[in-house]
């Protein structure tokens, strides 16, 4: 049976030069899910107007439900503009006070957070306080079984130290980048006085967390639990743009992580997945049976 699984924040048009592709970290997370064989929820926020319908019908037809989408009659659906530079690397421009900044945790809404399995949440829809404290509150509500995935995704100016201090504090599984690894060392006043491993291991313990994922770009990915740690090298491709890849990656460690799988199984779909990604234009790239034998090869 599949684990039902919840995307709470963000979902918008990325915005590139050739056209627009359906983004947003907890969206993105969510179709890839869905395309792993669980029940992927959205739970966000659009504007009354021809881009939100325009997201609701892309929804359908990516079989992903929209009946989690909250409407808003006072600020637009969000958008933001992408800027990919030659080495695949992206720069956001993210519109302020769109739809997705004003969540409400309505009944509907209090229903689902009591009957998800995994809820996954960022900062970036923290950054005005109607967002922060319906996000918040909605984990708060779950069950206490539910796995709290806190992606951290750090973005321009739009974070504080309080919102990534209380996130930490809910999460099950912790995944950031190591851009987003250094500031948390500054944060905790552990700049460079143990190595990743060991003060990956001082959160584990001071904040209950049961997983820590570090992407690495190009290079792979750590991930470190509160006994063991496995490093991947990463896969070799040529990249067209990397948006969207850390939710891929981030998708597939929850799946595997679901499953019971090892370090080394849940770092090894991870990188295949998130590798493939960067090798594909946009967020969310269609998946095909040939993808998806692929990654059904991970375990042999």
């Amino acid at each position: 049976m599949p684990y039902k699984i919840t995307g709470i924040g963000e979902i918008l048009w990325d915005i590139f030069p050739e056209g627009k592709k359906l983004g947003g970290a907890p969206a993105n997370f969510t179709y890839f899910v869905k395309n792993l064989g669980q029940e992927g929820i959205i739970a966000s926020r659009i504007g009354s107007d021809l881009l939100g319908k325009e997201i609701l019908v892309l929804l359908e037809k990516l079989n992903l439900s929209g009946d989690f989408i909250q409407i808003d009659s006072n600020y637009p659906t969000g958008t933001v503009e992408v800027k990919v530079d030659a080495g695949g690397k992206p720069d956001y421009t993210i519109k302020e006070y769109t739809a997705w900044d004003f969540l409400e945790l309505s009944d509907k809404w209090i229903e689902l957070a009591r009957n998800t399995d995994v809820i996954c949440f960022g900062t970036l829809a923290q950054r005005l306080p109607q967002s922060r404290k319906t996000i918040i509150d909605f984990l708060n509500l779950s069950w206490k079984s539910a796995v709290k995935v806190f992606d951290m995704n750090l973005r321009r100016n739009f974070y504080s130290l309080e919102v990534i201090m209380q996130s930490l504090e809910l999460a099950t599984i912790l995944k950031l980048n190591e851009k987003e690894l250094e500031l948390i060392r500054k944060i905790t006043g552990e700049s460079n006085k143990k190595s990743d491993i060991d003060f990956c291991r001082k959160l584990i313990d001071e904040y209950g967390i049961e997983l820590v994922c570090i992407t690495k770009g190009g290079r792979g990915s750590l991930l470190i639990d509160k006994k063991n740690y496995y490093e991947h090298p990463g896969y070799r491709v040529t990249v067209a743009d990397t948006v969207g890849a850390g939710d891929a990656f981030t998708a597939a460690i929850v799946v595997k992580y679901l499953d019971g799988a090892s370090l080394k199984e849940m770092s090894d779909m991870a990188n295949r997945l998130g590798s493939w990604v960067c090798s594909q234009i946009g967020p969310t790239p269609p998946f095909n049976k040939r993808i998806m034998k692929l990654l059904s090869l991970i375990i042999e």
